[in-house]
Order: C-alpha cells, then sequence, then structure tokens
C-alpha cells in the first residue's frame, strides 16, 4: 500500500476542497456509507484497555465511540482517526459487522479488530492517522465557518 497515495485519494474523493467543516466532513462521510453515522463519547472507553475510539458497524448505522478527554483537539483526533478508517475502506464487507457490540459476549471477530488497533505500527494505523492528519487541518483551516462540531465537543 502507498500510504500517501492512498491519503490523498481519500481527500480527493472528499470533494470537499482544501478547507471545511466538521460538519461537511460528517455529511461526506454519511454520504459515503449511505447510512446513518453517530459520533458517541463513551467515558469507560480507554479506562483499563488504552483504547481511544473505535468504529462500530450493524445492519442500519455506523457508530463510533470515543474515550472521555478535557482536551478538544484530543477528540477530534479520536474521531477523525476513525472517520479516516472509513475513507480508506479499512472494514468494507462484513469483517467489521457487530451485532451486539456493547454486550459483555462481543463477537470474536470484533474483539480481534479491536486488538488490532493497539498496533500502531501497521500500514492501516498509519494510514488512518496520516489522514486524520490532514482532515484536521482542513478543519482548523475553517475555524471561521458555523459548524456542529462545537456542539458535538463541546
Amino acid at each position: 500500500m502507498n500510504i500517501e497515495q492512498a491519503v490523498t485519494t481519500a481527500i480527493t474523493d472528499l470533494a470537499l476542497g482544501r478547507v471545511f467543516t466538521f460538519d461537511d466532513l460528517l455529511g461526506a462521510v454519511r454520504q459515503r456509507r449511505r447510512r446513518r453515522l453517530r459520533v458517541v463519547e463513551l467515558s469507560e472507553l480507554g479506562a483499563h484497555d488504552g483504547v481511544c475510539a473505535v468504529w462500530l458497524t450493524n445492519e442500519v448505522e455506523d457508530v463510533i465511540l470515543h474515550a472521555h478527554t478535557d482536551s478538544v483537539l484530543h477528540r477530534q483526533q479520536f474521531v477523525l482517526h476513525e472517520f479516516a478508517h472509513v475513507l480508506l475502506g479499512h472494514c468494507d464487507g462484513d469483517e467489521c459487522s457487530v451485532a451486539d457490540a456493547l454486550l459483555p459476549d462481543i463477537p470474536s471477530r470484533t474483539r480481534a479488530r479491536l486488538l488490532k488497533r493497539q498496533d500502531l505500527d501497521t500500514e492501516t494505523e498509519i494510514a488512518a492517522e496520516s489522514l486524520a492528519d490532514r482532515l484536521a487541518a482542513s478543519i482548523r483551516g475553517s475555524v471561521f465557518a458555523e459548524s456542529r462540531y462545537s456542539e458535538i465537543f463541546g
């Protein structure tokens, strides 16, 4: 995988230009997936396992759960990293489907996927973080634009 090429293609495919708001990006991700997308803070996440965020899917929606942090930029990076996985197609198909992910009996494929996210040196994780950085830079460029980002993250 050529990470820089994959990241550049993902940015270009968004067709949002060089500067966009969090709302613009959220809309583009929803449109790409053609489904509902919710971003939810889960304060218990990361408290014991070091997981900062996770992207879960089911038949009708995508849910991005992120850990609590007092830093707005840190929260943004958690969510943008998961958006990057979506945009890069890292879980296309059935491999990332989760039926009842918030129940104690998490399917083995989900557990394996969560554990893989701890390995930050993989090409997949490097590409996601690189794209998240580029998305963050574009959002910062629109700092004066009206955005739901503040409503979501405070």
